[in-house]
């Protein structure tokens, strides 16, 4: 036997919110609908979830729009970042999503640096370009320059950890 539900939440293997599926009794008595996954699919509640995907139609065309604008502003804009970076030209640490959303918000942008999709982290000195999903249909590209720090702030950096390294490596407390 199957039964007609309504997912209220998405289910990775059944639908997005607001589907109507059929699945089996035990799975939707047992599971999804005392989990808040689902509701019965009842005339009433048909009715509603169709009301509710209008108004959530227009709000995703909303935020479209708004996420399309916001990608032509970044798509104009360049980030530089400064690192210190060593002899061969590696970086010391790297330059991740985090970074690269502390730029922008300087610049009146506030992106989460979840939306920054990068492979990896920026090890090295040079231009990059990186993706931003606003909206699951929109993306903006962004520059990314990647520069070596001047050496008085590298010597500073440098000079305040090295009291804490060379405690961590001797592995004796001082008395």
């Amino acid at each position: 036997m199957s039964t007609q539900i309504i997912l209220t939440k998405e289910v990775e293997t059944l639908g997005a919110e607001g589907d109507t599926v059929q699945v089996a009794d035990g799975y939707a008595r047992n599971f999804l609908i005392p989990q808040g996954f689902a509701i019965a699919a009842t005339p009433a509640n048909l009715r509603r979830v169709e009301s509710l995907r209008k108004k959530r139609e227009a709000e995703l065309a909303a935020r479209k729009v708004q996420s399309e604008e916001l990608a032509k502003k970044i798509g104009k804009l360049a980030v530089s970042v400064a690192a210190p970076v060593g002899a061969d030209g590696k970086l010391f640490g790297s330059v991740t999503a985090a970074d690269i959303a502390d730029n922008l918000k300087a610049q009146g942008i506030e992106i989460d640096r979840k939306k920054i999709v990068m492979e990896h982290p920026l090890r090295e000195v040079g231009a990059f370009e990186v993706v931003i999903k606003l909206h699951p249909e929109v993306q903006a590209t962004v520059k990314v320059n990647v520069v070596a720090s001047t050496a008085a702030e590298s010597a500073t950096a440098g000079e305040s950890e090295k009291p804490k390294g060379a405690a961590r490596k001797s592995g004796k407390k001082e008395k």
